[in-house]
């Protein structure tokens, strides 16, 4: 399994750069730790804030998805967007990176920034990731949140995933599906994409739920064809005290009902 070294400390970050989204200021940098790249989006909270959030994406996709439910959450915490080594803004890492190696650059960061009891948010891919760093680095967060986990044992075969997804497609907003398309197609690059589809599909995440000891928070949508209720419950009994929520919605709940969602992670962050 990989670890987090001396080497994986941050080696280099970028000026912040500084960006506006539905009203909500933020700013962006690049942050190298050991061969693999993040590119992090901080929206700063209230002078008073008593908590901070770390969101990570799914596959294909990047951080771009989470804006909406990032500037709910910037009114009462710091929030942190993270695209993963190779996703979104993040350079192409020229090898494989598995589901822990993720999950070790995320640890690096969050350790590195000092966010002592950030709420670690995973979508999709991103809860494979975050799960993973709950086990491996129990230390790093006492809450974590598994938004439409992946993925189910009757998905973990390539087309019949893609014809989840496909359909998901037609249940999810235009916009939504737009940044999706240009975050699969160009920024994250079919290549890479199908470089990292085997470790999404041989990820046992059932194996290690049983061992986090986090506060956990499950959350799916009603209408969400890769992720079903059964699933859901399935993730939540495993995961010791773990708690469920369902809203409205397809899969990119927190893009669709961002109030919604950024209620429920606040309220698992002050529980």
């Amino acid at each position: 399994m990989a670890r987090l070294t001396r080497r994986m400390l941050p080696r280099s970050e970028s000026r912040y750069r500084t960006r506006r989204a539905r009203g909500a200021t933020f700013f962006t940098s690049t942050q190298a730790f050991g061969d693999l790249s993040i590119v992090v989006k901080r929206f700063p909270g209230p002078v008073d804030a008593r908590h901070e959030f770390v969101l990570v994406h799914g596959i294909g996709v990047s951080s771009r998805y989470f804006g909406p439910v990032a500037a709910e959450l910037a009114k009462v915490g710091n929030v942190f967007l993270v695209d993963l080594p190779g996703y979104g803004a993040a350079p192409d890492p020229k090898r494989k990176v598995s589901i822990a190696d993720h999950a070790v650059v995320l640890g690096a960061f969050v350790s590195a920034a000092r966010l002592d009891n950030a709420v670690i948010v995973g979508h999709s891919m991103g809860s494979q990731v975050v799960s993973q760093l709950a086990v491996q680095s129990p230390e790093v967060t006492e809450h974590v949140v598994l938004m439409a986990p992946t993925l189910p044992p009757r998905l973990r075969h390539f087309w019949r995933a893609v014809g989840a997804l496909l359909r998901d497609g037609f249940r999810e907003p235009l916009y939504g599906n737009l940044i999706a398309i240009g975050d699969y197609f160009i920024r994250c690059g079919i290549p890479y994409g199908l470089r990292q589809v085997p470790h999404l599909l041989t990820d046992r995440i059932e194996d290690r739920l049983p061992r986090i000891t986090q506060k956990t928070l499950v959350i799916r949508g009603d209408r969400d064809p890769i992720v079903s209720d059964g699933w859901m419950r399935t993730v939540t009994d495993l995961i010791p005290g773990a708690r469920s929520a369902t809203v409205a919605g397809p899969h990119v709940i927190m893009y669709t009902d961002p109030v919604r969602v950024a209620a429920l992670i606040a309220n698992h962050a002050a529980s």
